[in-house]
């Protein structure tokens, strides 16, 4: 499967020079704690960084530094994983594995952002795989104990 037929469309995304409170409101009207940072005037919004609400809290309301003195640009997470609409979703899986994220930007052939997935996402697909294998082998079974049943 190819991350483009799975990944989430409509990625909630925010210009580099937006201010910390600005990104906070964003992710409370949209109820996502991600945010893909893009270079402000950059009309195809390649991602340059991410930005979470665990960011937001470490990086600025444990460390009791004012939200309003911070852009973005100073507490994102700056070259993130991103993914291709093309790439393999086992290729994908492996390197947010690796790099021990949850979620990357998915961007198409000119890394123009278009969605965003999230290993929830591959979850489901895997779920819903698993259970469409159970329920055949349990159909299998059934057939086969009413062929010995006559």
């Amino acid at each position: 499967m190819k991350v483009g037929e799975l990944c989430q469309r409509g990625a909630i995304a925010i210009a580099d020079s937006a201010d910390i409170p600005a990104a906070a409101q964003m992710m409370r009207e949209h109820h996502v704690g991600f945010l893909v940072v893009y270079s402000q005037g950059d009309e195809l919004r390649r991602p340059i960084g991410v930005l979470t609400d665990r960011d937001i809290v470490v990086g600025a309301i444990a460390k009791k530094v004012d939200p309003d003195a911070l852009r973005v640009d100073d507490l994102m997470t700056r070259q993130p994983v991103v993914a291709q609409e093309t790439e393999d979703l086992s290729d994908v899986l492996q390197a947010m594995r690796l790099a021990g994220v949850r979620r990357v930007p998915v961007v198409d052939h000119r890394g123009a952002l278009t969605g965003v997935v999230a290993i929830d996402d591959a979850f489901h697909v895997i779920t819903n795989f698993m259970c469409d294998i159970t329920g055949s082998v349990q159909n299998q079974q059934r057939q086969e104990r009413r062929a010995r049943i006559g």
